[in-house]
């Protein structure tokens, strides 16, 4: 006889925790950085940032705390907190040259190839969730089924992906979330559209 299994707990991307919590302190103070932390259970990230793959609950739970301290400005700090994301990755993960080509490339081409690098590492966003995409004519349609850190709408992940999209295949990307774990989807849908 054997035990049960526990929980399956997905890791994810640091960033998912880290750039939200400096978003607040750059717009907000260095209290309610400290504050939301708190209330998220994650008072061990005051002295310093995680610095590898974190448990998707915590980076839920502080999502969450954002949402319900600051009902009327949540969205635009997510949203912030994933653009800034978007910038660490271009900074520090892709490089220069792979950059280079890809703003050099038709869009459709350049979508193909960045969405190669974003399917190998989609754990650090998608965590424990199933991540899965398409290519389909003029867009690229992400799914995440079961999303750990589904927030209504999902701020964060919209400006990950607006950023990564404009920055390296089209500046006229637009981002449409279609469906939402959080509105009780069974997966979050992102379609990632250029004209």
């Amino acid at each position: 006889m054997t035990a049960a299994a526990g929980p399956v707990t997905g890791k994810v991307g640091p960033n998912a925790i880290i750039q939200l919590a400096d978003v607040l302190a750059d717009r907000l103070g260095v209290d309610e950085r400290a504050a939301a932390l708190r209330a998220a259970g994650l008072e061990h990230y005051l002295a310093s940032d995680p610095e590898r793959m974190t448990d998707e609950r915590e980076a839920a739970a502080l999502h969450r705390v954002v949402q319900a301290r600051q009902p009327d400005e949540w969205d635009q700090l997510s949203w912030e907190a994933g653009e800034r994301t978007a910038k660490y990755l271009l900074d520090h993960r892709i490089p220069g040259a792979a950059q280079w080509l890809l703003r050099r490339l038709p869009p459709a081409w350049s979508a193909r190839l960045l969405l190669r690098s974003i399917r190998a590492h989609a754990w650090t966003f998608s965590g424990s969730g199933a991540f899965s995409a398409t290519i389909e004519w003029g867009a690229v349609v992400i799914t995440i089924a079961g999303n750990p850190i589904a927030m209504p709408s999902c701020p964060w992940h919209r400006g990950v992906f607006t950023r990564l999209f404009r920055e390296l295949v089209s500046p006229h990307v637009l981002v449409r979330h279609e469906h939402c774990c959080a509105r009780g989807d069974e997966v979050c849908t992102f379609r990632i559209g250029w004209p």
